[in-house]
């Protein structure tokens, strides 16, 4: 039976639990022990599938089709444990299923409460799995005193008075913050964030303290006795050049002991952590380093290309380099000429997106890189944009656009080169949408298979012609336009194993471009540089020996 460690934050938000967490279960695995993380989060959305990437960021989507919170990735990428759709929830998913189940009348007519109802719903969740692993790791969202996290921290309240004595502990951060004109740091926000949790009947047994500055040793002892913490289980967190050197920062404050010694778990097998010190080798002793543009339309919140910016900085690690990234707002050159925003980059990426805005700037963008013979990869929309570029300006089909498009305008503007996809086989099933169903959930979710031409590029690069990666999208390039393209020299090197929706498109007289409607960032690790990552980056390198 799993023992459960629960992560929650205090005083300010993005502190970091979500790469404590990370790092945690990193250091966990470094002892041999098995783990797997979730993430609870309060909002009152079903998932982040329909928020706004300027709201919440990038939308993590895992093997089994799940849209979740950003951290997932992290917590993917420190511990190479494959997300699943039980390891995310939000409140809007456990009031969903709380609510259906007293339409069918499983209460048998009893009044809805937050407790027991909620709160068992909760717990239900938290059980899923629990015998699979040695530790499971819940980081709840939000910081304690939010009135929408209470019934999550009611919940693991509970669940950790049910189980045994010594099943479960509580790990809290809080932030230290240092005032210059006095010169201190000051732990009253973090005696304050430890009242307000106990108020609620949790009591931390780990406290891991954001600071600027040094934590002397007396102002550890002072939390440790105000907060009713072992000195050793108060631990620094201080600010990194690189968020993978969090999991040796972190067993050099002793993170990974405390936790050991709160659950008692004596003598402690020691870590092996040549993996770690492999990646901080890689980040911080590099051969030279590439610029590359990532032209978007969400570059004011990087957060909203999470995956692809760690990606690309795998791909780094992957051939000793360091990776400079410049956001590209592709709507400043819509209307004008996109070469003095991109001259001078060894490589260009066009990520996903949803929506016409920014689309024009996107598809100069794959112009530049194919008459510059400059690497190019786009993802999902990326792809599609590349074909409507190639479509327009190469195979002759002056008005390419997508159906997407048109919907929104509400008139038909384009020859529809992307259409909605109405139907799909997924498993042994058929799956069907209308351009009318919800939002929430109806895209082309998760893991599918996708069978590569012998001889091709992408092929070449993976070492196979038959992979598996993660989709998020519901607009497909129509293959009846095939033909046109491949006659032009833009391969469909990418397909799927029926031959119905494009996979992977490449140009075949180019050095390095490539369109993909999946997402390869989302499998990519420090330890594992997804090999389209790498290959990018090297080409991206070889193209800046050119210069």
């Amino acid at each position: 039976m799993a023992r459960y460690i629960f992560i929650t934050g205090g005083v300010v938000s993005s502190l970091g639990k979500g790469l404590a967490s990370a790092a945690l279960g990193a250091l966990l695995q470094a002892r041999g022990f098995s783990v797997r993380l979730r993430k609870l989060d309060p909002y009152l959305n079903v998932d982040p599938g329909t928020m706004s990437p300027f709201e919440h960021g990038e939308v993590f989507v895992t093997d089994d089709g799940a849209e979740t919170d950003l951290d997932l990735g992290h917590y993917e990428r420190f511990t190479g444990v494959a997300a699943r759709k039980t390891d995310s929830v939000s409140s809007g998913r456990i009031y969903s299923n709380v609510l259906e189940k007293e339409r069918r009348g499983d209460y048998l007519g009893r009044t809805i409460q937050v407790i027991p109802h909620v709160t068992n719903e909760i717990k239900d969740f938290l059980h899923i799995g629990d015998d699979e692993v040695d530790f499971m790791l819940c980081e709840i969202g939000g910081t304690v005193g939010d009135i929408e996290g209470l019934p999550f921290f009611e919940a693991i309240r509970q669940f950790a008075q049910e189980k045994p004595r010594g099943q479960c502990i509580f790990m809290h951060l809080t932030l230290l913050p240092y005032l210059a004109a006095s010169g201190e740091l000051k732990t009253k926000p973090t005696q304050h964030s430890v009242k307000e949790l106990r108020s609620i009947g949790i009591a931390p047994d780990v406290l891991v303290c954001r600071s600027e500055h040094p934590i002397p040793e007396r102002e550890r002892e002072k939390i440790g006795l105000f907060c009713n913490v072992r000195k050793e289980a108060v631990i620094a967190a201080y600010d990194l050049k690189s968020i993978y050197e969090a999991p040796l920062a972190y067993h050099h404050e002793g993170l990974d002991q405390a936790v050991l010694d709160a659950f008692g778990i004596s003598p402690a097998p020691r870590p092996n952590l040549t993996r770690w010190l492999d990646v901080q080798d890689r980040i911080h002793n590099t051969d030279g380093e590439v610029n590359i543009a990532i032209v978007g339309k969400y570059v004011q919140l990087e957060d909203a290309y999470k995956s692809i910016k760690e990606a690309l900085t795998h791909g780094g690690m992957a051939n000793r380099v360091r990776v400079n990234v410049d956001w590209v707002n592709a709507e400043t050159f819509d209307r004008e000429d996109a070469a003095p925003h991109l001259e001078g980059f060894h490589a260009i990426l066009v990520p996903g997106g949803f929506g016409e805005r920014g689309t024009e700037g996107k598809i100069k963008a794959a112009q530049f890189a194919r008459e510059r013979n400059i690497p190019y990869l786009g993802i999902c929309l990326g792809l599609q944009l590349a074909v409507f570029e190639a479509a327009r300006n190469v195979a002759g089909v002056a008005k390419a656009g997508s159906e997407e498009f048109d919907h929104e305008a509400g008139v038909m503007r384009f020859e529809p080169v992307v259409y909605h996809l109405k139907e799909w086989v997924q498993g042994n099933h058929k799956v069907e949408r209308k351009s009318t169903d919800d939002k929430g959930g109806t895209m082309r979710l998760g893991a599918y298979t996708a069978s590569l031409a012998e001889g091709s590029k992408v092929a070449e690069i993976y070492g196979t012609t038959t992979i598996e990666e993660r989709h998020r999208h519901r607009y497909e390039v129509d293959i009846k336009y095939r033909k046109q393209l491949e006659t032009c020299g833009l391969h469909f090197s990418g397909m799927s194993p029926d031959g119905r929706l494009p996979e992977i498109v490449e140009w075949d007289d180019h050095p390095w471009f490539v369109g993909v409607q999946f997402h390869p960032e989302l499998k990519s690790k420090p330890f594992a540089p997804h090999p389209l990552f790498a290959d990018f980056v090297r080409a991206a390198v070889d193209a800046s020996r050119l210069v």
